[in-house]
């Protein structure tokens, strides 16, 4: 703790797994005294879809309480991971740990919201929290409208409610054949896209830029 600021400094991979969890644990012992967080990332050397998901969500439940999460020290291999999945507006970032800190005195900046007219609708199942806010975060830089859903069931009730062009099905949600088929006759108009098993644990940049990539090439089969 520096004054009001939790400051905490990464070293060697943020994945899932041991070492995501190790990230959520240490910002759990830090909640209940301050809502405003700094990561510091100079030492971090490489980040995996889980592990950029555990980030995510991090900023989701400080920004929902009113806090919020700076990164600083971003690596050239980290800046471009960011760039790559299109969540570098979604955080703010510093060179430094002191401009970071000095972030919080400041004023924020009014964000502008996209319409959400014309944007497609997208439901992300998978059991995995880290999975969906990644999934999530990704998609909606993309402007996507985005709903998520840790169980088939649920899904199969949003599908029901909001048709969307497209689910996206994280590997655990592939278990059951049956529940699988349910969910699909929900909208049959629905694509379905299934992630690898291995999804969670790929490289970050390159695998929300190679899920970007097949969701553009499906939506535009659809038309």
């Amino acid at each position: 703790m520096i004054g009001d600021v939790a400051v905490i400094r990464c070293e060697g991979r943020i994945v899932a797994g041991e070492e995501a969890q190790s990230l959520r644990a240490q910002a759990e012992e830090s909640l209940l005294e301050t809502k405003k967080f700094v990561l510091q990332l100079a030492g971090v050397t490489y980040v995996d879809s889980g592990g950029l998901g555990a980030i995510v969500r991090l900023l989701g439940t400080l920004r929902a309480a009113r806090g919020d999460l700076k990164l600083c020290g971003l690596s050239p291999f980290l800046q471009q991971v960011f760039e790559a999945t299109n969540l570098k507006e979604l955080f703010h970032t510093y060179s430094t740990e002191s401009e970071a800190m000095a972030a919080f005195s400041q004023r924020p900046q009014a964000s502008s919201q996209a319409s959400r007219a014309a944007r497609p609708k997208v439901i992300c199942v998978d059991s995995s929290s880290d999975l969906l806010a990644y999934l999530s975060a990704l998609l909606k830089q993309c402007s996507y409208e985005v709903y998520t859903a840790k169980h088939l069931s649920d899904a199969a009730t949003l599908a029901r409610s909001t048709h969307p062009r497209l689910a996206i099905c994280g590997p655990t949600t592939q278990a059951s054949a049956s529940a699988f088929e349910k969910f699909r006759q929900a909208d049959p108009q629905m694509q379905i896209l299934l992630l690898p098993p291995d999804f969670h644990a790929a490289e970050a940049s390159q695998a929300g830029s190679d899920l970007v990539g097949r969701i553009e090439a499906l939506l535009i089969a659809q038309r």
